[in-house]
Formats: C-alpha cells, structure tokens, sequence
C-alpha cells in the first residue's frame, strides 16, 4: 500500500472556472491537491489564502500508482488553467 500526494499553489482558472461538488463552479486563484491512497486519488482545490477545501466534480478517481496520480495531478493543474467548468481530466493510461 502506498501513499503521496501533491498541492500546487497559486493556480488561476480559466474563463468558466473549476467544477467543486460543494460549490458549484469556482474561479479564481487556486491551490490544487491531490493524495493518492489505497488505488485512488482525490482531488480538492481551495482558494489562496483559504481554509476550505473543495472535492473537484469527478473525484475520487482509481489510480494504480503514485506515478499515474502524479500525471493525474499535473492534469488536473492543466485543466484549472483552461478553465470552462473543469472536472477531473481522463487520462489514457497504459494497460497492464
């Protein structure tokens, strides 16, 4: 069993935002936050300088290791970038 994870600070969304389960869409400047344990990854954002934290629409997700939750990470830091309501991105991952 493993575990890790991952923040990203100071990320600025997109036109149209981040998609979060509690909130609905946010926008603004972001932290982003992945850990990965037990096969999945969970991702949550927060606004800089915050204290809550959001689920981000489509998490958790099934990971296999801490290198896919790694790219799945740095996915999901992309897709705040770009914004229009971003979920969690599909990644293609490598079959075994």
């Amino acid at each position: 069993m493993g575990w890790a994870s991952w923040t990203t600070a100071a990320v600025f969304t997109g036109r149209g935002g981040v998609n979060t389960v509690e909130a609905g869409v946010i926008t603004g400047e972001l932290a982003v936050h992945t850990t990965w344990a037990d096969d999945q990854a969970q991702v949550a954002v927060q606004y800089s300088g915050a204290s809550d934290w959001f689920t981000m629409a489509g998490s958790p997700v099934p990971c296999r290791t801490e290198e896919e939750s790694r790219r799945l990470h740095e996915a999901v830091v992309e897709a705040v970038r770009t914004g229009a309501a971003a979920g969690l991105p599909s990644l293609t991952l490598p079959l075994d």
